[in-house]
């Protein structure tokens, strides 16, 4: 005997398993078949229509459909498939800010590293110079004295500030040269 939908319907309401069961197995393959056009995926269109038949009969006692159960069928996994769609969209974009972000982080964390190394080079460098060598250059180059004041601060020849700060500048220059764009 064929029952109309409205009998399988009603059936289903009442909590009848088997008219279920037969309902699922007579549209889950053509329904997963229509979803995987939408969806491009075998596993997730069967998600939508697993997911269809799951809050239909989760919620068969609240659902009153008034067209062919076929056509609310296909039009509810159609909507599953847009949802999923809108769900993904909103992933990709997401996952595009994040790598972006992720890319900028990575970047300063490059460069905060790069700038660690130069400054422990210089560090290195200027604890390698003599006591003197390195006391005139860092009075010129972080207190701002000029030779001149250096030679008179130090009791030296300005001839002689200007040798220890060009031999102060010269082995920067070569510990630095991997550092410093031609």
């Amino acid at each position: 005997m064929i029952k109309s939908d409205r009998q399988i319907f009603n059936e289903i309401k009442k909590g009848n398993l088997a008219t279920f069961e037969n309902l699922f197995r007579k549209y889950y393959q053509a329904l997963c078949n229509y979803a995987s056009k939408y969806v491009k995926d075998l596993d997730k269109a069967e998600e939508v229509v697993q997911e269809l038949f799951y809050r239909l009969w989760e919620k068969k006692d609240k659902l009153d459909i008034n067209i062919s159960l076929k056509s609310y069928l296909y039009r509810s996994v159609y909507n599953g498939c847009l949802q999923y769609l809108n769900h993904r969209a909103i992933e990709i974009k997401y996952e595009a800010y994040y790598r972006k972000q992720n890319k900028e982080y990575n970047r300063d964390a490059s460069e905060n590293i790069k700038l660690q190394e130069l400054s422990d080079i210089i560090n290195n460098t200027l604890n390698s110079l003599p006591e003197r060598c390195r006391k005139i250059f860092l009075l010129n180059r972080h207190e701002g004295l000029k030779y001149r004041e250096i030679a008179k601060k130090l009791s030296l020849s300005i001839k002689t500030v200007e040798a220890n700060i060009g031999k102060a500048l010269k082995l920067l220059r070569k510990n630095l040269k991997n550092y410093v764009e031609a």
